[in-house]
């Protein structure tokens, strides 16, 4: 049996409406929900901060509200949290100008320093008080990349030690094109061997043939050390999901993106977790074909060559997710649903691991 609980709803707490979920569990337990916080719409531009709440019991409850990263009255969003094994919590996120839309940005119309710039913080506290931000911007975007989004959802420390940290970008235009075009998308990931001191781009997955137009990627590490890296795929005719492997920490991938007809769904983000106990890889998305609806998690034994549905919440509206291992006998998801579109609420459930296998 599931249970159900609302971090947070769209008009409250000083905010017309809550998106693009992440959580994590901290050193000691505590869950850290994240989520941008848009100030006057739904809008993906505007004044926007990355909000936090936290439960101290498994999700059931959630604390106040705060702010994780803030950008004045512009943006920051797409918060990409990881625990490292040290009990810190990191969050990579990105910024640009208020009024600086995905649009303009993939137009080259918007200067540098009002587009995407890239930026950390940590806190030692397990998220109750936070660093300064520092922009690290130069490390981790080439200067030809327009669009640029971490994630969104959690990143990931490898056993190693590393941290990854799934993104996408969007290239500039040949020919008569504007840049809008799905085929200039490209998937990439960030990474960091200090503990987030230092970054450096890792793989870059960018063919603009039309086929595959990476977006918004999530990874996980499997038990045999390769990373798993899941992305929405924006161009619909092999399918809206594609997937890849790395066996060098992200560095490179064996083989580039390619597409994942076991997983259908409509164009959206989507989540990957690996459990460990019992051995299995899981997705959260939404699962009808057409229309962001149908929230599902589906489970890979096979480090995600094959899929099988799992679990399916209900039929309701649907949109971006993330999982989270609460305990050894229960996963957590937070989604975006509502009674009659997906934005009215951020939503977590506690799932059972039964149900998962």
């Amino acid at each position: 049996m599931t249970e159900a609980s609302v971090p947070f709803r769209a008009g409250q707490e000083g905010y017309a409406s809550f998106r693009i979920p992440a959580v994590v569990a901290t050193r000691t337990g505590d869950l850290l929900a994240f989520c941008e916080g848009r100030v006057g719409s739904r809008d993906d531009f505007g004044n926007i901060d990355v909000v936090l709440k936290r439960s101290t019991d498994g999700g059931r409850t959630w604390g106040p509200l705060q702010v994780a990263a803030r950008n004045g009255d512009a943006l920051a969003g797409n918060p990409a949290p990881v625990v490292l094994d040290t009990g810190r919590v990191l969050i990579v996120h990105v910024r640009n100008a208020a009024l600086a839309t995905e649009d303009a940005i993939r137009r080259g119309t918007v200067s540098a320093a009002d587009g995407r710039r890239v930026w950390v913080r940590h806190s030692d506290d397990e998220g109750r008080t936070w660093s300064a931000p520092k922009e690290i911007t130069r490390e981790t975007k080439r200067p030809e990349w327009r669009w640029y989004a971490t994630t969104p959802g959690h990143a990931i420390q490898l056993t190693t030690g590393r941290i990854v940290v799934p993104a996408n970008h969007s290239l500039p235009p040949t020919g008569t094109d504007n840049g809008t075009e799905g085929r200039y998308n490209g998937g990439h990931c960030l990474l960091s061997d200090d503990a987030g001191a230092t970054w450096r781009i890792g793989y870059v997955d960018d063919d603009t043939d039309g086929y595959i137009n990476a977006n918004e990627t999530t990874a996980a590490e499997l038990p045999d050390g390769r990373v798993y890296f899941n992305t929405r795929n924006d161009s619909p005719s092999p399918g809206t999901r594609a997937d890849a492997h790395s066996a060098d920490g992200g560095r490179t991938l064996a083989k580039p993106l390619r597409p994942q007809a076991g997983l259908t769904a409509p164009v959206c983000q989507a989540a990957v977790l690996q459990l460990r106990d019992p051995d299995l890889l899981l997705y959260s998305g939404p699962a009808d074909p057409g229309f962001r609806a149908l929230m599902t998690i589906r489970a890979s034994t096979d480090g995600g060559t094959t899929w099988r549905p799992a679990y399916t919440v209900d039929g309701l509206p649907a949109a971006y997710s993330d999982l989270v291992r609460i305990d050894t006998d229960t996963v957590g998801l937070l989604y975006e649903t509502g009674d009659f579109g997906a934005y009215e609420t951020i939503t977590f459930r506690r799932v059972p691991v039964t149900e998962l296998t």
